[in-house]
């Protein structure tokens, strides 16, 4: 393959994924993009339905790895490591490309050889019903909207990297992201690091399946995603200049308002004071004023009353916020610094190898990795 034209590698981690692979890979054979310019790799990490051998009917390679779930990072890795491909192109599980996402991924790379990765956004068309799964999936699709163009991250739910970048940034961190957390913002971070390029179009875009409840979106803004990444911030001294996707400095600023606010509200009651508990309503009204673009948005997609439905559940988003930034700042004084990044060189100081590189299979084979 030429220069002029690379080849491409997918890769999909899976897990319990069964049900949704036959859509989701499905969409990805149905793309415009040429098939005999890209492969596709799923890797199941130790699912226990029948992911493998749904896979199997639509993968070039299938990876099986044992034991108990390792992770995405992980079974990203493994993919990449039985890859052939010049860039790789990341997709999660349950999320369906466009017929152009995949060509319009490899138009930017091809176009523009200072781009070093690029990754797209969700449509406004979620299947999950609830509330809780529209507000969150339109809200990815919000915040990667009003951020198009070069940014410091990266989003491994459709992106897509240059072979040789992604190598140079030591792959995703399997040693500290053992479930789904932000190993692809920290993977951003590295990739920056090196001065290579983000590009975030979100005009390239997918569709989203994931069914959100109260329980997982409390569970994920502190656990796998807030505590997480402020500790990351804190780590790299970038707590106060982060200034792209929902780090802005208006963000922080709703953050400490609603804290604010809180607090205000339970001085009000302790002292029975009106004007205290005014001055919290304040607080709260500014954060309302200044997400007035973001509500504007919901209210065109899903209309006003759904808009307004979003207001309360948007200030928790807030609130959980200022636990995760607390939380996180407390846990890198006290715990101190993670591991270094996972480099080889690194990874060789700290005792731990490197999987070596296995040797690509053919299509439609099946390869199950033992455990080291």
């Amino acid at each position: 393959m030429s220069a002029a034209r690379p080849f491409y590698s997918v890769i999909v981690p899976a897990h319990q994924a069964s049900a949704m692979l036959p859509r989701t890979l499905g969409a990805l054979e149905a793309s415009d993009f040429p098939r005999d310019r890209w492969e596709l790799i799923v890797v199941d990490d130790a699912s226990t339905d029948e992911t493998a051998t749904v896979a199997a009917r639509h993968a070039d390679t299938v990876i099986r790895l044992p034991g108990m779930p390792h992770g995405p990072a992980y079974a990203r890795n493994r993919g990449f490591e039985v890859s052939r491909g010049d860039v790789v192109m990341f997709f999660d599980a349950d999320v369906v490309v466009h017929p152009d996402t995949m060509r319009r991924f490899a138009e930017v790379l091809e176009a523009e050889p200072d781009v070093g990765a690029v990754f797209g956004a969700y449509d406004t068309s979620p299947p999950a019903p609830g509330f809780m799964s529209q507000y969150r999936n339109l809200l990815h699709h919000y915040v990667h909207q009003r951020n198009a163009g070069d940014v410091e991250t990266f989003w491994a739910g459709a992106g897509a990297v240059r072979r040789q970048v992604f190598d140079d940034a030591g792959m995703y961190d399997e040693w500290h992201f053992a479930r789904p957390q932000i190993e692809d913002i920290e993977l951003g971070a590295r990739i920056r690091g090196l001065g290579q390029t983000i590009r975030l179009c979100p005009d390239i875009q997918v569709t989203h399946l994931k069914r959100w409840t109260f329980a997982n979106v409390v569970r994920t803004d502190l656990r796998d995603r807030g505590i997480p990444w402020a500790r990351l911030l804190a780590h790299r001294k970038a707590v106060l200049s982060t200034a792209t996707l929902n780090l802005r400095w208006i963000e922080k600023l709703n953050t400490m308002l609603v804290w604010g606010a809180v607090l205000l509200l339970g001085v009000a009651a302790w002292d029975r004071s009106w004007w205290v508990a005014v001055a919290a309503l304040f607080a709260l009204l500014f954060v309302v004023v200044a997400n007035a673009p973001m509500l504007g948005f919901f209210s065109r997609v899903r209309g006003p009353i759904f808009a307004l439905r979003v207001i309360p559940v948007h200030l928790m988003y807030y609130f959980l916020n200022g636990i995760s930034f607390g939380t996180g700042l407390f846990l890198q004084q006290t715990i101190g610094a993670p591991l270094p990044n996972p480099t080889t060189e690194a990874y060789a100081e700290i005792g731990v190898q490197r999987w070596p590189p296995i040797p690509s299979r053919h299509r439609r084979s099946s390869w199950t990795a033992d455990q080291e």
